[in-house]
């Protein structure tokens, strides 16, 4: 079941004229009728406001009838061009065979420009993970009984108990949580609902900040159902979860640079080294492609040749 979004307008598109009119229907398209963020909503309208601009100056265009696959490459090209890496210039083609495949289904086009354009070819990144040392010193740096401890440490082993995303756990609401069951109902990308297991040390962490710190953050007229508050009675911002992660990185020794996608990071990858069955993962993470889960199994299959290296006695010269 999808939680209803609360649909925020962009401004018009700054597009030339010509392109713009399309670019605010497509818009509008994704607002109401696919639930996208306001953030995606907002970088798809970038993207295509620039390749506007690019087929308008550029390329001597008028409208988005005109646009051939060639033209759309030049524009590909341009980005790389000036610098941009592979992996931006393939989230701008994403959003313009989007945008492309939305005229042809309002009969705009019979064609879909970008259909024999080539993506650029992304190299393949490992994600990072903590070892489970590592975790267990994160875990245990906020000290003390004062609310803010207990609402961090309630913070962090969710993070790590669940492998949640910073937007899914900063809007997260007392409804959401199933403490008897031991699970979460989250909303995560698209509005999409999965459910997600949480651990016995979590569950106990979020039970003793829910009776004993939570209402210490409420404040009457300000607090609503979100699980963990600001100092100010509001939900906590992704900002504040990315400042507390790094505090109780920074507290707990570490060096390396500890982010709350990194606790995400270690949660799949920790679970797959314990034997957990990729898909299961795969469900838990909220991936809708099991292609992006498969990447943990790289990060595993590292740990496993240094562990081979280190000590297998015929590697040791």
């Amino acid at each position: 079941m999808a939680r209803p979004q609360k649909h925020r307008t962009l401004p018009p598109s700054s597009a030339p004229a010509g392109f713009a009119d399309r670019i605010d229907a497509f818009i509008a398209c994704l607002n109401l009728e696919r639930g996208l963020s306001h953030n995606t909503q907002s970088a798809y309208q970038g993207d295509l406001d620039a390749c506007a601009a690019f087929l308008s100056k550029k390329r001597r265009l008028k409208t988005w009838s005109d646009v051939t696959a060639a033209d759309a490459t030049a524009w590909l090209h341009s980005l790389r061009d000036d610098g941009m890496s592979a992996a931006s210039s393939a989230r701008k083609l994403t959003a313009l065979r989007v945008f492309a495949r939305q005229l042809v289904r309002d009969r705009l086009r019979t064609d879909d420009f970008t259909e024999l354009i080539s993506s650029p070819k992304l190299p393949r990144r490992i994600p990072g993970a903590l070892s489970e040392t590592e975790m267990k010193k994160i875990l245990a740096a906020p000290t003390g009984g004062d609310a803010m401890a207990v609402r961090d440490r309630a913070i962090l082993e969710l993070f790590y108990s669940s492998g949640l995303r910073v937007s899914e756990l900063s809007s997260l609401t007392i409804p959401q949580l199933n403490p008897g069951g031991g699970f979460l109902r989250v909303f995560g990308k698209g509005a999409k609902e999965r459910v997600v297991p949480v651990g016995d040390k979590a569950l106990q962490a979020l039970r003793i900040y829910l009776d004993a710190a939570r209402p210490a953050f409420v404040r009457a007229g300000k607090t609503g159902a979100e699980i963990f508050l600001s100092e100010r009675g509001t939900a906590i911002s992704r900002k504040t979860l990315w400042v507390i992660v790094r505090k109780y990185a920074r507290r707990a020794g570490l060096e390396k640079k500890v982010k709350p996608h990194l606790l995400r990071h270690s949660f799949a990858t920790h679970l797959l080294g314990g034997g957990a069955d990729l898909r299961a993962i795969q469900e838990m993470l909220g991936h809708a492609n099991l292609a992006t889960t498969q990447v943990y199994t790289a990060v595993e299959s590292g740990r496993l040749l240094d562990q081979h290296t280190r000590f297998h006695p015929r590697n040791k010269g």
